[in-house]
């Protein structure tokens, strides 16, 4: 999908990308390879091919960096399939208070099947998280761009996130699923053990400061709903992205055509 945007093109909206779909310039190498392009002046154009040569010489170094700035949040998602096997999920558990009077309690991780949560004063280091974030290409939250990157960059302000961001939360209002994680599982039919199964993340806070008190099954109960939140990001992250696609890249001219076929036979 990153190789089809266009948006990343100084004056190119999404309405003006859709229209280069529409004409057949599925990638970047189709504009390239095309000597006019309807719309666009042959300066302008001249100028486009300089910038996709440019990232697609970035693309193919593999440095996403560069398309991440140019990139709106909102658009992330669109790293996913080039990014899938080196993406990191992520999700934290708190206090429940804010950053300057609470802390970070587990953080969990997933990443290629495997999920590890680190807990506070065990295995929860700067260190530790900085070398995950390095080994990623892409980090996947739910709501995270408002409340668990800011948390962590709080508290341990020498972290640095310079990877693209995909926040499912967002982008599943962006396809009419609303409300929070769990009822959104619900509603895609995503599933967690039953042992966790009712649990939020007042819980969580709760579960915490059972465990501080000497309740060693509060401790085994709290790592397995946070494991549960972080690794059903990844199927979620997959339905969502597959969704957008569907209606947001190029998929969706070919969409709109079976949908509305009436439609393109008046604009043909």
């Amino acid at each position: 999908m990153l190789s089809s945007t266009f948006v990343i093109l100084s004056g190119i909206g999404p309405a003006t990308e859709r229209r280069f779909w529409q004409d057949g310039l599925l990638t970047w190498n189709d504009f390239l390879h095309r000597p006019k392009v309807p719309g666009i002046s042959a300066h302008r154009k001249h100028w486009y091919d300089q910038e996709l040569t440019r990232a697609q010489a970035e693309f193919d170094a593999g440095r996403l960096d560069y398309f991440t700035s140019r990139l709106a949040g909102r658009e992330h998602w669109r790293f996913f399939e080039l990014c899938e096997p080196r993406t990191l999920y992520l999700d934290i558990e708190t206090t429940g208070t804010s950053p300057h009077d609470g802390d970070v309690t587990v953080v969990g991780l997933h990443r290629r099947g495997e999920t590890v949560c680190l807990v506070r004063g065990e295995t929860l280091t700067a260190e530790r998280l900085q070398a995950e974030l390095d080994a990623c290409t892409l980090l996947v939250t739910f709501f995270g761009t408002s409340f668990d990157v800011p948390y962590l960059r709080a508290k341990f302000p020498q972290l640095t996130f310079s990877m693209p961001h995909f926040d499912l939360c967002f982008a599943a209002r962006r396809l009419g699923l609303s409300g929070g994680l769990k009822q959104i599982e619900r509603e895609l039919g995503i599933e967690r053990d039953r042992a966790v199964n009712g649990l939020d993340g007042w819980d969580a806070v709760r579960l915490w400061m059972q465990w501080r008190a000497g309740d060693a099954a509060a401790r085994d109960l709290l790592l397995a709903y946070n494991a549960a939140d972080t690794a059903n990001l990844a199927p979620l992250a997959k339905h969502v992205f597959e969704d957008s696609l569907f209606r947001f890249g190029p998929a969706s001219v070919g969409a709109s055509r079976l949908l509305h076929p009436d439609r393109q036979e008046l604009h043909a």
